[in-house]
């Protein structure tokens, strides 16, 4: 199993939002996060990803850890956009980042500066640093905001490559990116509902991220 969350309880600000998650992901399997605004999406995609404590469960997760693509690009404003590739794909030990510009259509952008690119662009770069990463678990956060339609068929087709490849995809998207091999895991049931728990909706997801 590439990915295991066993009756995980997840806060944000302190306050239970999610209990007794639980879910598997194989290898080649995607699976999507439903459910309504704020009920916890991103904090249940931070908190796998590492990037704050569980409040209770279990993750278990492969020994190299994740690939998290969260809401910030993370992108160095002045490096070119093989300079950033570049950079992540040597903090991951990597080194040919060609397929990651072919992929989301950079190459004739490699020289340009990040803070020159649109935001569709700075999106598609922010996304192709996954493809650098040799990480077999994407965890992705609305991956698609500010893509178009061409934009977001790039990065559907990189994530049933990578799904191919014995990969494996957590995500929260209200996109139809046409995988209709996707699982579908709806959190309403797990809103944590103890005293004093909150409900969801009073609260946004505003947590950015990039990749832990």
């Amino acid at each position: 199993m590439m990915l295991g969350v066993h009756d995980l309880a997840v806060t944000r600000g302190g306050i239970a939002i999610l209990d007794r998650v639980s879910f598997g992901l194989d290898a080649g399997e995607a699976l999507i996060l439903r459910g309504p605004n704020g009920i916890g999406k991103t904090t249940l995609l931070r908190t796998v990803a590492g990037l704050q404590p569980p409040r209770a469960g279990r993750m278990d997760l492969p020994p190299e850890g994740a690939a998290y693509a969260g809401h910030a690009d993370g992108l160095k404003a002045t490096l070119s956009v093989t300079e950033n590739l570049g950079f992540w794909a040597r903090i991951y030990g990597q080194s040919d980042i060609a397929p990651a510009l072919a992929a989301m259509e950079l190459e004739t952008l490699a020289d340009r500066p990040a803070q020159n690119l649109s935001a569709g662009q700075k999106r598609r770069l922010g996304l192709a640093r996954l493809l650098v990463t040799g990480r077999r678990l994407w965890l992705l956060d609305e991956p698609t905001v500010s893509l178009d339609a061409a934009s977001v068929g790039l990065f559907a087709a990189a994530v049933r490559r990578h799904l191919a490849a014995g990969g494996a995809a957590l995500m929260a998207t209200h996109i139809d990116l046409g995988l209709d091999e996707a699982r579908i895991l709806d959190l309403t049931p797990y809103r944590a509902t103890s005293p004093g728990s909150g409900q969801g909706g009073a609260f946004d997801d505003a947590f950015d991220g990039a990749f832990a």
